[in-house]
C-alpha cells in the first residue's frame, strides 16, 4: 500500500452531511480532518490546526467562504496551505471572486470523493515536485525567498499569498522571457485546475501593487515578463 499522506485538512461547510462524507472519505486516505460549520469557526480553528489544505465552502452563516478565504490567506501560518472552494456555486462572478481572493482551485459540487481525492493527491505531488534549487533570487532591492515564501523590496519582509508568490518566483527564475497566460495558467496552477485566464491578470495586479512596476512588463497580445535589467 505504500506511506499513506500525512497532510492536515481542514473541512468548512453548513451542512452536516457533508462534512461526515468528507470527513470519512479523507481520513480513509490517511488525512487528518478537522472540520468547521462556518467561516468564523473555519479562522478559529486554523489557527490551532493550521492546516495543509482547506476544503471550503461559499455560502455559510456568520462568514461566507470568500471572506474566510480573505482571512485564511492573510495568516501567515498559512502562507503555504493550499485552500479548495467546493460549492454549488456556478456563477462565473463567485468562481471569479474565489480566485481573486488566492483559492487553488474551485470544485462545484456535487460531491464526486473519488474525484476529489485524486484532485487532493494531484495537487500535493504538484507542490512535492517543485524545485528547490535556487532557494533565493535576488534582482536589484528585490529578494524572493522560496525557503520561506516570503519578499524583500528595500529591506521591507512582505508576505504574499501562495499563488502570487509562485507566479513571482516562477516569472523571477526565467528573466526576460515572455510567458503567455496559459503558460502561467499551467506552470503555476497545474493542468487538473481549470482557472479562468483571467486570474493571471488578477495575480499580476495584486504583486505589482506590493513590489512596484517595474520587474513585471505586460507585453500586449502576450503576456507577462520579469524584467532582469
Amino acid at each position: 500500500m505504500g506511506n499513506k499522506p500525512s497532510q492536515k485538512v481542514l473541512v468548512v461547510d453548513d451542512e452536516e452531511p457533508i462534512l461526515e462524507l468528507l470527513k470519512y472519505n479523507l481520513e480513509k486516505n490517511g488525512y487528518e480532518v478537522k472540520t468547521a460549520s462556518d467561516g468564523q469557526m473555519a479562522i478559529d480553528v486554523a489557527k490551532k490546526f493550521h492546516p495543509d489544505l482547506v476544503l471550503l465552502d461559499i455560502m455559510m452563516p456568520k462568514m461566507d467562504g470568500v471572506e474566510a478565504c480573505r482571512h485564511l490567506r492573510s495568516m501567515p501560518e498559512l502562507a503555504n496551505s493550499f485552500i479548495v472552494f467546493l460549492t454549488a456555486r456556478a456563477e462565473e462572478y463567485s468562481e471569479v471572486a474565489a480566485f481573486d481572493v488566492g483559492a487553488d482551485d474551485y470544485i462545484l459540487k456535487p460531491i464526486k470523493p473519488r474525484a476529489l481525492m485524486s484532485r487532493i493527491s494531484a495537487l500535493f505531488r504538484r507542490e512535492s515536485k517543485k524545485t528547490t534549487s535556487s532557494p533565493q533570487i535576488k534582482v536589484g532591492d528585490l529578494v524572493i525567498d522560496r525557503t520561506s515564501y516570503t519578499i524583500q523590496i528595500n529591506g521591507r519582509e512582505i508576505n504574499l499569498p501562495k499563488k502570487e508568490f509562485e507566479l513571482l518566483h516562477f516569472l523571477a527564475q526565467n528573466p526576460n522571457k515572455v510567458f503567455s497566460r496559459d503558460d502561467l495558467l499551467l506552470n503555476i496552477w497545474g493542468s487538473d485546475v481549470y482557472v479562468l485566464a483571467r486570474t493571471v491578470d488578477v495575480h499580476i495586479r495584486k504583486v505589482r501593487e506590493k513590489i512596484g512596476d517595474d520587474y513585471i512588463t505586460t507585453v500586449k497580445g502576450v503576456g507577462y515578463k520579469f524584467n532582469l535589467g
